[in-house]
């Protein structure tokens, strides 16, 4: 039997024609899929001229809208922050039965869609309901109001800051925690000395992240918020009217400034990832 021994090939070594048309067609690719689109909601909210975009964005129930948002935002953001360092902090230093279970939960609306997760709310908040028809009677109703929207924001973008945490603090483990507590450090100060600034960047990075979902989301917020204009109607669901009353200037106007908003959390994601690379391996590894 004679014994034929095939040469070695780099398997990186493609010619530079090979590369470079991989290259070209991933730009293409890119270009086609995101580039030109963002380029055209810009295109269309300047179609009759700077002056009529300001214009309409500065329309009543425009200003309502966008404050909205913001105000949701702000109130979703340290809200799951704080949901989500609890969360990595119980399933990462503590061992108990039903741990991947809660990990799946954490996970739930990754895979339940936000639509799903808004009638939720509305069958378990709403006016027929037997808590959410006390609460209107007590003048603190949660649908077609400013709670419901913060529910449905915080049930979509809740799973951000913990899956970004938990694999930084599997990793970090619990050894510099209970040196901590051995020394005679209190619970508060070894979170505040200690696991804190080991997360910080991790909590950052899940921030930013689930800022950028707050203010694009479209589905639970559209059902829970009864879509009342210049009341409960987020900058998304006011995008969606306008376009569907053909008021284009004014639809991709309210779009373009969404989309520079979602750009900007992108720049300032991708500077905290070329700053602080290292301390975002985890993540990038889970």
């Amino acid at each position: 039997m004679s014994d034929t021994t095939l040469p070695f090939r780099n398997p990186t070594s493609e010619t530079v024609l090979a590369r470079r048309s991989l290259i070209a067609l991933a730009v293409l690719g890119m270009a086609l899929l995101v580039g030109a689109p963002l380029l055209m909601v810009f295109a269309e909210a300047l179609a009759k001229g700077l002056g009529a975009a300001l214009e309409s964005l500065g329309n009543r129930d425009a200003r309502a809208a966008i404050q909205l948002t913001l105000i949701i935002t702000a109130i979703a953001l340290p809200l799951n922050a704080m949901f989500g360092i609890a969360a990595a902090w119980f399933i990462t230093k503590f061992d108990f039965r039903g741990k991947a279970f809660l990990i799946t939960l954490i996970d739930l609306p990754f895979s339940v869609s936000p639509v799903v997760a808004g009638l939720c709310i509305v069958l378990m908040f709403g006016a027929n309901s037997l808590i959410g028809g006390w609460l209107v009677a007590h003048g603190l109703p949660i649908v077609f109001a400013l709670p419901g929207i913060v529910l449905a924001t915080l049930f979509v973008t809740f799973p951000f800051v913990a899956r970004e945490l938990i694999p930084v603090m599997i990793e970090q483990g619990r050894a510099e925690e209970e040196a901590a507590l051995t020394l005679g450090a209190s619970g508060w100060r070894v979170f505040r000395t200690v696991t804190l600034p080991n997360i910080r960047w991790a909590l950052l990075y899940g921030v930013l992240l689930c800022n950028a979902r707050a203010m694009g989301e479209f589905g639970a917020v559209a059902v829970v918020s009864g879509k009342i204009r210049g009341q409960t109607a987020t900058m998304p669901i006011t995008i969606e009217m306008l376009y569907n009353e053909y008021l284009s200037v004014a639809a991709f106007s309210m779009a373009a400034l969404l989309t520079a908003l979602a750009l900007l959390t992108l720049l300032l994601k991708t500077l905290l990832e070329l700053r602080h690379a290292d301390a975002l391996a985890a993540t990038r590894r889970h």
